[in-house]
C-alpha cells in the first residue's frame, strides 16, 4: 500500500492544526452548546398547548372502580376467570371476580360514568377526555413506569418531560422548563429516574421543586451582599467556569452543570415568587383543600403547579404520596384514602385555570402506570380484606384543557375490564398525541445518538389519537 495516501486519522489530525480545522470546531463547538440552548424554540406545527400539568397518579389507579363501570362483575361476583389470571402476580392470591364497592352515576351534560368515590371529578366531566383502552406492556410496578414516562420498559431513556423541554424550551428563562412536584413523605419508585435526561443533555432533565421549606436548597445565599457585589461575583464566576470549560470541550455534564449553576441564579427571586403560595387569597387556598390535612399536601403542590404554568414553565408533573394507588388490599378503604386525598385539588386546579384564562393553553393530563384486575386478590383466610392485582391490559387516563375535546370518552375494555378491545391506545400513541398538542410531531422530534435518530416513541408505530381533541 503506498504511503503517499492520508489515513482518515492523518486527515482529521492535520486539519485540526489549521485555519479549516479552527472553523470546523467552531461549528462543532456551535452545535454543542446550542444543545444546552432553553430559550424558548419553535414548534413543527401551530400549538393547542403551551404547557402541561401531569398529575402521575403512581400506583395502578382501579378503572373499574373509579371510570368504567361493569355490571358484569356484580352477575359474576366470585366467577373465576382463566384468562385474567395470566396477569396476575401472585396466583395463590388470585380470586374470582370482585365487583366494585362504589356506586357508579352518569354526570354532565356528557352522561359520563363516575363513581362515588370521586365526587369532585363527577362534576367536571364536560370539560374531560377520557380513554378507557389504555393498555401497557408489563404488570410490574418498575418497568410500567419507566415504559409510561419514557416509552420503553427499560431504564436510562429520556422521559417525556425532558422531550418536551429539548424540543420547546421555556418561555421563562429564569426558572426551569422542566419542573417536579414529588411528595414530601418520599421519592416515588424508579427514584429520580422519573424525572431524568438520560441521553439528553442533563439541563433538560426535571427540576425538584420542594413543597415544604426552601423550594430548593441552598437557593439563597447565607448573608446579604449589594446588588452591585454580587454582579461582580457572578461576572467573575462566569469567566472561571467559561476558562474552566475551554479547556474541557465536549463534556455534556461539565456544560450541564454550568448551566444549571447560572440557572439557579437566576432562579433565586422567581423561584422563590412563584412558589410562595401565601399570596393567594383565602377563597383560593379553600379551593385546593390547604385548610384539610387530608387534602393540604397535593393541594399545595397543585396551587403551585398553576403558579408555575402562569410564569411560563412547559412541563409540571405532580407525584402522590408512596404508591396509593396500589390497592392490593381492603380496596375500598385504601383506594378511597387515595381519592380524598386527590380528587378535590385536582379539580380546583383545573376550575382555578378556566378563571385564570389559562385552561385553553394548559394541557390536564391524569393517570398511573396501569390499572387493576377485575378479580379479587387476597391471601388464604383474608378474602374480607380483598384488593386487585396489577392490571396492564386494560386501564383508564384522562386529559383536559387545550386542544382536549370535553365530555368524550373514547375506547374501551371487555365486559369485565381486563383488556382494552376497542379502540386501544398504546403509550405511544399516548405521548404521540401530547406531543402533538405541544405542536410537536413525534417522527420528527429526534436527538442524534450514535448515528440514530432516538424519539420519545422510538421507533414504534405511534398515532395521535384525534378522537379526542377538539
Amino acid at each position: 500500500m503506498s504511503t503517499n495516501h492520508a489515513s482518515r486519522r492523518d486527515f482529521f489530525s492535520r486539519i485540526a492544526n489549521s485555519l479549516h480545522g479552527a472553523a470546523l470546531l467552531s461549528l462543532f463547538s456551535r452545535d454543542l452548546y446550542a444543545a444546552y440552548d432553553l430559550t424558548a424554540k419553535q414548534p413543527h406545527h401551530e400549538p393547542k398547548a403551551k404547557s402541561v400539568i401531569q398529575f402521575f397518579m403512581n400506583g395502578g389507579p382501579s378503572q373499574v372502580d373509579l371510570f368504567d363501570p361493569k355490571p358484569a362483575l356484580s352477575r359474576n361476583a366470585g366467577q373465576k376467570v382463566r384468562d385474567v389470571n395470566t396477569d396476575v402476580s401472585d396466583p395463590r392470591a388470585a380470586g374470582g371476580l370482585l365487583p366494585s364497592p362504589f356506586a357508579f352515576k352518569k354526570h354532565g351534560q356528557c352522561g359520563m360514568d363516575v363513581s362515588d368515590a370521586l365526587p369532585h371529578m363527577a362534576s367536571v366531566v364536560d370539560d374531560v377526555a377520557f380513554i378507557r383502552s389504555m393498555y401497557g406492556e408489563h404488570s410490574n410496578h418498575e418497568p410500567a413506569l419507566f415504559l409510561m414516562q419514557s416509552g420503553r420498559i427499560v431504564p436510562a431513556r429520556p422521559t417525556m418531560g425532558a422531550w418536551v423541554a429539548y424540543g420547546l424550551g421555556t418561555e421563562n428563562r429564569n426558572l426551569p422548563a422542566y419542573v417536579v412536584l414529588d411528595d414530601p413523605k418520599g421519592l416515588p419508585i424508579n427514584g429520580i429516574s422519573n424525572w431524568q435526561s438520560a441521553y439528553l443533555p442533563p439541563v433538560y432533565q426535571g427540576t425538584r421543586f420542594r413543597t415544604e421549606g426552601p423550594p430548593v436548597l441552598n437557593l439563597q445565599p447565607r448573608e446579604e451582599l449589594s446588588t452591585p457585589l454580587v454582579e461582580a461575583q457572578r461576572k467573575l464566576l462566569r469567566r472561571l467556569d467559561e476558562m474552566h470549560r475551554v479547556e474541557r470541550p465536549r463534556q455534556p455534564d461539565l456544560d450541564g452543570r454550568i448551566a444549571s449553576y447560572e440557572l439557579a441564579a437566576r432562579m433565586q427571586l422567581a423561584a422563590s415568587d412563584a412558589l410562595d403560595i401565601n399570596q393567594e387569597s383565602e377563597a383560593t387556598r379553600e379551593a385546593y383543600g390547604l385548610n384539610d390535612p387530608a387534602t393540604q399536601s397535593y393541594g399545595k403542590r397543585c396551587l403551585m403547579a398553576r403558579r408555575l404554568v402562569e410564569r411560563g414553565v412547559r412541563f409540571v408533573q405532580l407525584y402522590i404520596e408512596g404508591q396509593i394507588w396500589d390497592n392490593h388490599s381492603n380496596l375500598e378503604s385504601s383506594l378511597r384514602y387515595a381519592t380524598t386525598k386527590t380528587d378535590k385539588p385536582v379539580v380546583a386546579l383545573l376550575r382555578d385555570l378556566k378563571a385564570r384564562g389559562l385552561f385553553d393553553s394548559t394541557l390536564l393530563v391524569w393517570g398511573g402506570e396501569f390499572g387493576r384486575l377485575p378479580i379479587s386478590q387476597a391471601e388464604p383466610g383474608k378474602e374480607k380484606e380483598a384488593g386487585r392485582d396489577h392490571g396492564p391490559s386494560g386501564f383508564t387516563v384522562w386529559l383536559a384543557g387545550a386542544g382536549i375535546k370535553g365530555g368524550t370518552v373514547y375506547g374501551a375494555t371487555d365486559e369485565l375490564g381486563h383488556k382494552a378491545v376497542e379502540d386501544r391506545v398504546s403509550v405511544h400513541d399516548f405521548h404521540a398525541t401530547i406531543l402533538h398538542l405541544l405542536g410537536l410531531n413525534n417522527r420528527a422530534l429526534t436527538y442524534d445518538r450514535h448515528g440514530l435518530a432516538e424519539r420519545l416513541t422510538d421507533q414504534f408505530p405511534a398515532r395521535v389519537v384525534k378522537e379526542v381533541l377538539a
